[in-house]
């Protein structure tokens, strides 16, 4: 594998207990968002990030703080709490000092000095006490008309049994070794709009279809889907991880989808 992963996030965990995402990271995925590459340019293009102050929580590898700077944003900054992914991040950017060191919930960034926030995949991986935490703390930063632009797992349809959700979260966390907490579409518009967020009617989804063939091919195209597919196939303990995250994946597929929300502080 790439020497450059010895400084992703958790390097140093043992295989068994590296959180999935960070895992997948390892082995050279890149894409690690539940609607892959194609649900994230969609809201891109949906945001309008031309011109505006852009807050990106939680970037993880930059890829989308990448796309983020082709819109031509008029500022970018990124707060991730890992130092060592906000450092990786910096340096793919090649922006010293853009992605700060700081937690979501406090990033320390002046009242009503944003227009976009940005997050992917980081609420699911939340209680709800930090999701709505959160949630806050984006709308404390935004600008009135200010837009918080969320990708996230969710789960469908809205009147899922309380039974199933607790069996698909038990099934994530025991694949994925974080705790996610995945929330249907209703829920995810209620937290949002419980915080004061008016949330826009057109949610975007997408299936989470994150380790099945021709998504892995979509997001990284075909030599980095060969580079992941081989790297699993030469690590048995990584590869028994993999396979048990997919499994996972498939069980509750029909369950399990990503979405997209864009919600706006008011005037």
């Amino acid at each position: 594998m790439e020497k450059s992963n010895e400084n992703l996030p958790e390097h140093d965990r043992p295989i068994s207990t590296m959180s999935g995402h960070w895992l997948l990271a390892k082995l050279g995925k890149r894409v690690l968002r539940p609607g892959g590459k194609e649900l994230t340019l969609k809201l891109l293009e949906a945001g309008d990030f031309a011109h505006q102050d852009v807050v990106e929580l939680a970037p993880g590898l930059g890829l989308t703080a990448a796309e983020i700077l082709r819109c031509r944003p008029k500022s970018y900054r990124g707060i991730d709490s890992d130092p060592n992914a906000a450092s990786k991040v910096n340096e793919r950017l090649n922006l010293p000092g853009a992605v700060l060191v700081a937690d979501a919930t406090a990033t320390g960034l002046p009242d009503n000095s944003t227009d976009v926030v940005f997050g992917e995949a980081m609420l699911t991986m939340q209680g709800e006490k930090a999701k709505t935490k959160i949630i806050q703390e984006a709308f404390r930063i935004l600008r009135p008309g200010g837009r918080y632009i969320i990708h996230e797992l969710g789960l469908t349809p809205d009147d899922l049994s309380p039974s199933t959700k607790q069996d698909i979260q038990r099934a994530l966390a025991k694949a994925i070794k974080v705790n996610a907490r995945p929330l249907t579409d209703a829920e995810w518009r209620d937290k949002l709009s419980d915080t004061g967020f008016a949330v826009r009617d057109n949610t975007l989804f997408a299936p989470m279809r994150l380790l099945q063939p021709r998504r892995i091919i979509a997001d990284e195209g075909l030599r980095g889907a060969g580079r992941f597919v081989f790297n699993v196939l030469r690590f048995p303990a990584e590869r028994r991880r993999v396979i048990e995250m997919r499994r996972t994946f498939i069980q509750h597929q029909d369950s399990l989808v990503a979405v997209g929300m864009i919600a706006v502080k008011p005037q």
